[in-house]
């Protein structure tokens, strides 16, 4: 079997936008990335398209305030969104009320949205913030796939038991529209399947021959 070159190997940081007026025009085809603090969402931005600081990797948790679109050429009309990262973020409290009140138009409204990565900490999955996330994409029928970061900090064992476990849960609330994944940045386990989710979602690359 061949691999297939990555299509996201050139994506490049458009624009960040604070208000909805800052988006740019809902054509094409985007797919949104969320996560809580310190889940391993930047890392996984960056295994997706083989590069080591598109999304910045920050140690102060809460650091993305603000959608951030990748751009990924020569494909056009196709982006990455980096969604605000919640969870211990010390921002002020109105802050948090703006994050959540734009993010809530832009997954009732956004035309453009075709699905929603979900990025968790496999040690800690589905925490408060992860379930809204999903229960996003779920009332507006989109598709979502959770990836369990961070995997090489388990065992395998442990790890197939989590993913197992994860897996049961979401599908008994949300069918197959759900699907769920290990991942590691650090080792790149998992990023293929990864990969292939979203390039599907956005419509771009060509299956292995």
């Amino acid at each position: 079997m061949v691999t297939p070159p990555n299509p996201f190997v050139r994506a490049g940081y458009l624009l960040a936008a604070h208000t909805p007026r800052q988006l740019p025009p809902d054509g094409g085809f985007e797919v949104a990335f969320a996560g809580r603090s310190n889940a391993g969402k930047s890392s996984a931005l960056n295994a997706l398209c083989q590069q080591n600081a598109l999304a910045r990797v920050s140690k102060t948790p809460g650091r993305t305030q603000q959608l951030v679109f990748f751009e990924l050429p020569p494909h056009e009309g196709k982006f990455l969104v980096d969604l605000p990262g919640y969870g211990y973020a010390k921002v002020p409290q109105d802050l948090q009320a703006h994050w959540q009140a734009f993010l809530d138009q832009y997954f009732r409204t956004r035309q453009a949205l075709k699905g929603l990565v979900v990025v968790m900490d496999i040690r800690h999955p589905l925490k408060d913030y992860d379930r809204h996330m999903i229960a996003y994409a779920a009332e507006r029928g989109l598709p979502a796939h959770a990836i369990l970061t961070k995997a090489d900090k388990l065992g395998r064992g442990a790890a197939g038991n989590t993913l197992m476990a994860v897996r049961k849960d979401l599908q008994a609330q949300y069918g197959d529209t759900v699907s769920v994944q290990t991942f590691s940045g650090e080792s790149k386990a998992g990023v293929d399947e990864l990969r292939s989710v979203v390039a599907g979602w956005l419509g771009i690359g060509r299956p292995a021959a």
